[in-house]
């Protein structure tokens, strides 16, 4: 089983960025926990992080025919990038959308996420453990109705 995980503006600025909302871990703690927890489970993982929009759909495009899942976080694209959300169905590869914060306890704009109307579970509000909690519902998931892609 592959999974690609991918992270959006800002998210290499944890641990800097607003940490009353994003807490003190770093990017290299994320890096670290979702490489621990998919070598624990037998998943063959790669993270992508990119502040470009188009990097980000880039990646979602070479995605196709390469792994078994997504899981991504696309930070404020998530409000503002039906690109992001076109790539996302233009492969058509189960999805899972992660979110640090809460995004519903926080600014009326960042209520409404594209992502969440194509992916088909989004974690909202577990700080980092909603990484962990995304890789074993992704993997649960694909277990039970796709043959993985080797």
């Amino acid at each position: 089983m592959k999974i690609l995980v991918i992270n959006g503006p800002s998210v290499n600025m944890l641990g800097i960025r607003e940490p009353k909302i994003y807490g003190t871990k770093t990017y290299d703690d994320l890096v670290a926990l979702i490489n621990s927890t998919c070598k624990k489970n037998n998943i063959f993982v790669e993270i992508f992080q990119s502040n470009h929009e188009g990097e980000i759909i880039d990646k979602i495009h070479s995605a196709f025919n390469d792994v078994d899942g997504i899981i991504i976080n696309p930070d404020s694209y998530a409000h503002t990038s039906i690109g992001i959300l076109d790539a996302l169905k233009s492969v058509n590869i189960p999805t899972v959308e992660v979110h640090i914060s809460d995004i519903m306890e926080r600014e009326e704009f960042r209520k409404f996420s594209y992502i969440s109307t194509y992916a088909f579970k989004t974690i909202s509000g577990w700080g980092l453990s909603g990484y962990v909690y995304a890789i074993m519902f992704i993997k649960s998931y694909l277990e039970k109705v796709k043959e993985p892609a080797s």
